[in-house]
């Protein structure tokens, strides 16, 4: 993976390039992110917690770049006049009076690159996301577009400005008397429990030294004790102040302010907030479904959440979530990246065993290298504690007729059969109750195979699965129908053996090693070694066959579906290059085990995401090893409840479906998504393990990386900030696009910054899948695995359709362009007559539903755009940013929302000016588009799925019928290729629709209730202030399917 820069990237620490390098270097965003660092800033330097703090820094004046719609970027510098009425900049060729702009003349600030001038300019993509907002002003609603330096200046003005417009006049008088009062009276009441405890009565001589570090440690444990303590002596030695160590109130007060407030959460809050210093119970049942994607909220629910995590007695008894109780419930586990539902097992089970992932450990019983180590239990106990359903037991020969395990041909230690399937036994189930598999490598005399015989049956006994696969199943059981079962993978004697043995080939693994250690004289045997084999031995043997791999074809018709292949590193990557389309049906009847090439003799680890995309459910790694692979392999498995099984993508388990594992483009049937990961800052980071060099000194940086198939691998990394581990704040937004998002993961990696080589901090691995919406905290965890106390990064995460936004359509849509270079899927000529025609009656059929999808989608964006929100916004967040633009002179709206129909109509309420117009304009298309949706979707999916249904019946005879039209082996085999490329296009086109069909259920619902909301209601009387709804509560009759639909 090459490091690109990504769409929400500034190009440098200090912003966009002035105008002239613009000009003289226009290749200048193509080229690729080098490391750029961030140093503290004055502002940076002071926590921002109140308005009062916004306005006195913009009272001070800030420089800003000014983004004119020719592209050209002035400098210039801002200010906020003392008498709070005006904005003015300087310099500039204006008379000074028009050289300002009075601020009750401010209609609305907006955040981020989200007004035409923005997204029509050359400069664009060198504009980072966070630092742009513009500020809408006048009865013609013209726009400023200011870029800062950093995205906190940023919010500190769009902050103030907001608070500014929402008080007016009286803005001082509300910052006077909105001093944060709650969190006052926490800190004071909490000061005065600790003086009582610390033995002063009064409390006029504080407390000591070492209670006030510990009171502020009890509330932000992640802070070092050093680092609090030495900022009271600081603050004590600038008061020339000694007072015998002790600490009073305010000197409390002041230290706890400057070490536990986080900037980043107080401007969330007040966006939520109306610019107060708390959110009550509406305000943040808005947050959770605006931005943390949770649609069963109610004031109920909410007062619940503020019980639960504010800190005052007050706060709780009024209802209102203060600062600190904000901040700890977006801190607490509810808030997490991980999704909880995927914390218990949440897919299908009954599915058969080969549609399903498998986690699997290569030589289980080594805990350090492959030719050295020891072997030790510990090794068995560690995998299945954490979720292995695949374990391997290498047996050979012992002293004292007892079987022992070890990698044969090597120096690596032995340990006792039998010790070995008792800590089996013990643990098998612990982490999981799905089958577990036992691949057992039998080396042993056939007089030592009696004795591994008795140790099954004893220790392991009723759990063992005996049950041969009945005559005919295709396909073998489910894990659920496996549950609490030991499957035995290994040699098995042929049907029909009447002896008490009989010979089999010998599976060597550690031969392959042996030989590869050796002087290259030796090259891997061509005859396989052959072993005698105890009949009763291989009757335990009987869903997992162990079979040698010679090719697909062969495989395709003769292999059984109990019979396993078990594939060398180098074989199955080969397999993957050259024959990806039939390594992927391969495995969609059969299972496969891949296992490290013999040259990790270190016990590295091979990609498991390399033949994840082929469909191998078993990809055997060394769990002793930790890195960026086993990171991968424990995230993959964690998405169903760490059971040890994951459900493979549809498109790899159908039977007559096209899927390419080395594709570097869209998959036919899937629509590509957009992933928007914003990382905002990170907490309490540690210095990198065993690094010394730099003291306590952290420069972090954050790799973004997503892990998948070909065309989805992608990372981008965020600027270094220099001398803070504690709360660093990287404010840096990027865009992936995701093609399969079933098999994408998404990696979080906290590096810090050295001359030479950069050293790890952290990371944290997680399934697309498992992605919580919004804003969320990330816990890192350490190279080992293990969590890292207090070490967080704070995102925000979203997931939209690639037709929903983003860069591609930064300059503005119509219809009309959108539509001339629109892709329509494209079936495939089979060279069948009969066949063909069948397909050739999809082409309208696919091209409506084409056209029905996307004209909904393009006409959502075309409206978020006027609506001047982020690509990543909802409908519902469109409306709300509606509420404060559309409030006329005398204070009423100009527009308001029909909500008696079946779909919400948008009624003008007098003469509106051009921008309003264009957006009730816009919304009319949007409404119209969403209609035809929902009122021909039904007839076109019916219609998409008989001509599916009528295809598949040629699917049993495709071949002879391909034979009799005259074909050769190869366009035999490319047309069973193209039918099965045309049938994934007619499903997943269908599918598709009904999703369309879904999404715009979700869109009415959500315009709906945001029209209740921001009181944008037509004749609904006070429906908006009693206590609010659900979105899943409102009503659907408006968008009930039409007759036929899916």
């Amino acid at each position: 993976m090459t490091d690109k820069p990504g769409a929400g990237e500034s190009t440098d620490a200090k912003g966009i390039p002035r105008r002239s390098s613009i000009i003289k270097d226009g290749s200048r965003a193509g080229r690729e992110r080098k490391k750029t660092v961030s140093f503290s800033s004055s502002l940076s330097e002071r926590k921002i917690s109140s308005a009062a703090d916004c306005i006195s820094a913009m009272m001070e004046g800030t420089e800003f770049r000014k983004v004119r719609s020719n592209s050209r970027v002035y400098q210039r510098y801002y200010l906020l006049e003392s008498g709070l009425q005006a904005l003015r900049w300087e310099p500039s060729k204006k008379e000074s009076d028009k050289a300002r702009i009075a601020v009750p003349s401010i209609r609305e600030v907006r955040t981020g690159r989200n007004t035409e001038t923005f997204r029509t300019s050359g400069v664009y993509d060198q504009i980072s996301e966070d630092c742009a907002f513009s500020i809408i002003y006048g009865e013609t609603y013209e726009a400023l577009d200011l870029v800062a330096n950093s995205a906190e200046v940023a919010n500190v003005w769009v902050t103030g400005l907001r608070y500014l417009i929402l008080y007016g006049k009286h803005a001082i008088d509300m910052m006077a008397s909105s001093e944060d009062s709650l969190r006052l009276a926490w800190l004071a009441e909490t000061f005065s429990s600790m003086v009582v405890s610390d033995g002063q009565g009064g409390g006029e001589v504080g407390i000591s030294l070492r209670s006030a570090v510990g009171l502020i440690r009890s509330v932000n444990p992640g802070v070092r004790s050093e680092k609090v303590e030495h900022r009271f002596k600081e603050l004590h030695r600038v008061k020339e102040r000694m007072n015998g160590g002790r600490v009073t109130k305010e000197e409390f007060i002041e230290v706890f302010h400057d070490l536990c407030t986080r900037p980043e959460i107080y401007f969330l809050l007040v966006q939520f907030s109306s610019n107060k210093e708390y959110l009550d119970t509406k305000d943040l049942m808005r947050f959770l479904e605006v931005e943390q994607g949770m649609a069963q909220g109610t004031e109920d629910s909410s007062l619940e959440l503020i019980q639960s995590h504010e800190p005052s007695e007050e706060g709780r008894h009024q209802g209102c979530l203060s600062l600190d109780g904000f901040t700890r419930y977006l801190t607490s586990l509810e808030s997490h990246l991980f999704d909880p539902e995927h914390s218990q097992v949440c897919q299908d089970m009954s599915q058969p065993l080969s549609h399903y992932y498998i986690n699997s450990s290569h030589n289980t019983y080594l805990i350090e290298d492959q030719f050295r180590g020891p072997a030790d239990i510990t090794g068995y106990i560690r995998a299945l504690k954490m979720g292995c359903r695949c374990v391997e037991v290498d047996v050979w020969d012992g002293p004292d007729d007892e079987p022992v395990v070890y990698t044969g041909h090597t120096l690596t230690s032995p340990v006792k059969f039998n010790c070995v399937l008792d800590v089996i036994g013990r643990f098998a189930f612990e982490a999981s109750e799905f089958p577990l598999i036992l691949c057992v490598e039998n080396h042993c005399s056939p007089r030592q195979q009696r004795v591994m015989l008795q140790h099954l049956r004893k220790i392991l006994g009723e759990r063992l699965y005996t049950e041969p696969l009945r005559e005919g199943e295709g396909y073998l059981p489910s894990p659920n129908a496996l549950r609490g079962k030991i499957l035995l993978k290994g040699q098995k004697l042929e049907e029909g053996c009447g002896g008490a043995e009989g010979d089999v080939t010998d599976e060597d693994e550690g031969a392959e090693m042996c030989q590869r250690m050796n002087i290259k004289s030796l090259t891997p045997p061509t005859t396989p070694k052959r072993f005698q084999l105890l009949k009763e031995l291989s009757d335990l043997v009987t869903l997992c066959k162990s079979v040698r791999f010679t090719d697909f074809q062969l495989s395709f018709s003769t292999q059984k579906p109990w019979e396993l292949c078990s594939f060398n590193e180098t074989l199955a990557v080969r397999c993957a290059s050259e024959r990806p389309g039939d390594f992927v049906n391969y495995n969609k009847r059969f299972l496969s085990r891949v296992y490290p090439s013999a040259m990790r003799i270190d016990s590295s680890n091979m990609n498991p995401q390399d033949l994840w995309k082929c469909g191998c459910q078993i990809v055997a790694l060394n769990y002793q090893t930790p890195g960026l692979m086993m990171d991968l392999n424990i995230a993959w498995f964690r998405q169903n409840g760490n059971c040890g099984y994951v459900l493979r993508p549809a498109i790899m388990r159908q039977e007559v479906s096209y899927f390419s594992a080395d594709t570097r483009d869209s998959v036919p049937g899937v629509s590509p998504q957009l992933l928007h990961v914003k990382v905002i800052s990170g907490q309490n980071l540690p210095r990198p393990s065993g690094s010394g060099a730099k003291g306590d000194v952290v420069d972090p940086y954050v790799y973004v990386e997503i892990h998948g198939i070909p065309a989805d691998c992608a990372e981008r990394r965020t600027r270094t900030v220099m001398q803070n581990g504690d709360n660093p704040i990287f404010d840096e937004s990027f865009e992936f696009q995701i093609n399969l998002p079933e098999l994408a993961m998404v990696r979080f990696v906290v590096l810090d910054d050295e001359f030479i080589g950069d050293e790890f901090i952290g990371q944290y691995t997680i399934p697309l899948e498992c992605l919580q919406p919004g804003y969320r905290h990330i816990p890192l965890q350490s190279l080992m695995g293990e969590d890292l106390p207090y070490a967080m990064l704070f995102v925000h995460v979203a997931l939209t359709n690639r037709r929903g936004g983003g860069k591609p359509y930064k300059r503005g849509l119509s219809m009309r362009k959108a539509r001339r270079g629109r892709d329509y899927a494209a079936l495939r000529d089979l060279g069948i007559k009969e066949v063909d025609e069948v397909f050739k009656m999809a082409g309208p059929q696919l091209k409506e539903a084409t056209d029905l999808r996307e004209n909904m989608q393009n006409s959502v964006a075309v409206f978020r755009e006027l609506c001047g929100v982020s690509a990543v916004a909802n409908l519902m967040q469109c409306v709300l940013a509606l509420g404060s633009r559309v409030v006329g002179a005398d204070g009423d709206p100009l527009m308001l929302f029909e909500l008696r129909e079946h779909y919400p109509s948008m009624e003008p309420q007098g003469p509106l000016p051009d921008v309003l117009r264009r957006v009730v304009s816009t919304y009319e298309t949007m409404i119209q588009a969403s209609r035809a949706v929902m009122e021909l979707s039904g007839g076109v999916y019916d219609r998409i799925l008989q001509i599916q249904t009528t295809a598949m019946k040629f699917h049993e005879t495709l071949h002879s019928i391909a034979v009799k039209e005259g074909l050769n082996d190869r366009k035999v085999t490319r047309a069973v290729e193209s039918f099965s490329w045309n049938i994934t296009i007619l499903k997943g086109q269908a599918d598709l629709l009904k999703r369309a069909m879904t999404e715009v259920q979700e869109n009415m619902k959500q315009v709906h209730y945001a029209a209740l909301t921001s009181n944008l209601s037509k004749g609904v009387t006070g429906e908006a202030t009693r206590p609010r709804r659900s979105l899943d509560t409102i009503q659907e009759r408006a968008t009930a399917p039409a007759r036929g639909s899916p």
